[in-house]
């Protein structure tokens, strides 16, 4: 995996190595941390950790301590037999594909409007409106549609697009594979089906509208992407990899544990079109046809939810060194680059929904949970050890979006913000919104109970901003873990000559006016720190505390309180918690400042012969997380 280097104009030396491996320590105590806090803080880390992480053993996330009188589930002995219920059949072939008559009464001149029949089309015309727009409300285009969300909104793309005039697809052929595809996606599944297929190709065929990626893609590598969102969850069981895997299904077996359902999207995605009157691609020539499966196989391998630290690290990595034209449009001049973004922005689309408007998130989030009981269930029945947030009587709905978006998404999408920036600014607003009404739902859940709560009925509110609302143990952060704010002040007392107040005032560009209000301030906090936390520590460090762990905004009087942070590592241990990218319009103004106090960092010698510090990135909370 490439990582980048930047180096210190004054010496040369590297400042941004290694960003990947400090992540993933960082994320690691958080998940931890968390793990620690309650049982369900347990299964939300577990879930995070066996989910999206490529390897199970990076993030060891301790298991649950059993209460008295609990019992340890029983195994259920391979040779026994399975109990009734509704079974998933992997299949050793291909044998999902069905075969379908859709083409038999279709004519052009039959084809009704949108791609399929409907007695609301005014009102379907009316949904439709908002095709171009994030936050299309896709459960009203499935109601008007008759149930046949996917089939309308790719039609209606397609056709938005021109794509079946550019690529010669004749319309009724079009119109058969779709509906043919649409009727392999299970409809009892609760969030897997094509409801998702078609939120995902809506919300692609939006990120690729995005100004900063105008004409940046050619027709070809667009009908690829818009085809890997509409097939990139055909035929999906409702269980997950690991569930197959576990139960030694012939997928697992077929595709050899890797990417078991990705491999098998791709498989009946592809196979359809061999089906009658279903080739959409037969006009294209060998070339193009080779090139777009290449293309596809690529873009649903990575909506393998255990890629996306890989995926992150790599946007990241484009993020840095990206370059733009004049008018702001993204520079992508090799294929590599352009596949790498179409890559993360299918991953984007698929992992889009706390960005939409609440009541879309919400429905979707009812829909995810009510699938993973169903697998909890079906693991009960066999004796299986049930999946992390998939034991309806012990997860936690709320927690588990709180803690989803702020290891998961937010630093996925704000990553991908600084990318386009400032295209997809009002989509993580929107994010973070509805990630502080979760939060604030924690409270009023009745799961889990109220003794699982880590502060009780009196735990703060939350904080204006997105963070992280986690803090590392003391004995963690000996070890070499750092917050924000802690990196923040470190860097203050190392520079020579300049107080903490006065190095504040230089860097947020405020008046010598404000240094008395902003010190009396930090003696308040102070006093309020020590008093709440006197039962657990009387030492001269949480002085440091008071006015350390925050950042120069959180000194405003307006600010709301954050939640208790911790006493930061002592100066000559090195800092260990460094963050994704804040937005480039937050960092774009402050960027030759901080390369300046980098480089005098680097060559004044401050910190002997170990390697500079990078400062942790303005986007991140006082907690270690992104803010």
């Amino acid at each position: 995996m490439p990582l980048v280097d930047f180096f210190c104009e004054t010496c040369s030396k590297p400042w941004l190595v290694g960003w990947w491996d400090q992540f993933k320590r960082m994320l690691n105590r958080e998940l931890t941390h968390l793990s620690e806090m309650s049982r369900s803080g347990n299964q939300v880390s577990e879930y995070i950790s066996t989910t999206f992480l490529d390897k199970q053993n990076e993030v060891e996330i301790p298991s649950p301590t059993m209460k008295d009188g609990e019992k340890a589930p029983r195994q259920r002995p391979s040779q026994q037999p399975l109990p009734p219920g509704p079974q998933f059949q992997p299949m050793s072939r291909i044998t999902g594909v069905k075969k379908m008559m859709h083409s038999s009464s279709l004519t052009d001149s039959s084809i009704p409007r949108f791609g399929v029949k409907t007695d609301q089309e005014e009102l379907l015309a009316q949904e439709l409106e908002n095709l171009n727009k994030w936050g299309l409300n896709i459960f009203h285009v499935s109601d008007y549609a008759r149930g046949r969300s996917l089939s309308c909104i790719m039609y209606t793309i397609f056709q938005e697009r021109d794509l079946l005039k550019k690529f010669h697809i004749p319309v009724d052929t079009m119109v058969t594979y779709m509906l043919t595809l649409e009727d392999h996606y299970h409809q009892d599944v609760a969030y897997h089906n094509s409801l998702h297929a078609a939120d995902v190709l809506q919300s692609t065929h939006v990120l690729l509208a995005t100004p900063a990626l105008d004409a940046v893609f050619t027709d070809l590598e667009i009908l690829a992407a818009l085809f890997a969102a509409a097939i990139h969850d055909v035929d999906h069981p409702g269980v997950s990899n690991q569930f197959l895997i576990n139960t030694n299904s012939e997928l697992a077996l077929m595709y050899n544990d890797e990417s078991v359902l990705e491999n098998h999207h791709l498989a009946v995605g592809f196979k359809l079109l061999q089906e009658d009157n279903c080739d959409i691609f037969q006009n294209l020539s060998k070339r193009q046809r080779q090139s777009l499966r290449k293309m596809v196989i690529d873009m649903v391998l990575a909506t393998d939810m255990s890629k996306h630290m890989t995926l992150l690290a790599d946007l990241k990595t484009m993020v840095e060194t990206k370059k733009v034209t004049s008018s702001g449009v993204l520079l992508l001049d090799n294929y590599s680059d352009r596949i790498q973004v179409l890559r993360n922005m299918v991953h984007c689309a698929d992992l889009s929904n706390p960005t939409k408007p609440l009541e879309l998130y919400r429905q979707w989030t009812d829909r995810i949970m009510a699938e993973f009981f169903q697998q909890g269930d079906r693991e009960r029945e066999r004796g299986m050890e049930i999946s992390p947030m998939c034991d309806k009587h012990t997860a936690s709905v709320e927690k588990s979006q709180v803690g989803f978006i702020d290891y998961i998404v937010h630093p996925l999408w704000e990553t991908w913000a600084d990318l386009v920036h400032p295209d997809a600014q009002e989509i993580l607003d929107t994010l973070e919104d509805n990630r502080d009404w979760y939060y604030s739902a924690i409270r009023q859940s009745p799961s889990p109970p109220p003794e699982e709560e880590p502060e009780g009925p009196g735990h703060p509110a939350p904080p204006d901003k997105f963070q992280f609302e986690l803090t590392l143990d003391e004995e963690e952060e000996e070890e070499g873990s750092s917050t924000l704010g802690a990196t923040e002040v470190q860097e203050l007392f190392m520079a020579q000559d300049t107080s903490p107040a006065e190095e504040l005032l230089e860097v947020d560009g405020q008046d010598t006016s404000m240094e008395v209000e902003i010190e009396e301030m930090s003696l308040t906090q102070q006093a309020d720190s020590v008093a709440v936390g006197q039962d657990e520590s009387t030492s001269p460090d949480a002085s440091v505390d008071a006015m350390g762990c925050r950042s120069p905004h959180a000194l405003s009087p307006e600010s709301p309180t954050l939640p208790a942070l911790r006493t930061p590592p002592t100066p000559e241990e090195p800092p260990g918690l460094l963050g994704l990218p804040s937005m480039a319009a937050e960092v774009g103004a402050q960027k030759e400042h901080q390369a300046a106090k980098r480089a005098c960092c680097a060559c004044t010698g401050t910190l002997g012969e170990d390697p500079p510090t990078l400062p942790a990135p303005g986007g991140w909370g006082s907690a270690g997380g992104p803010t």
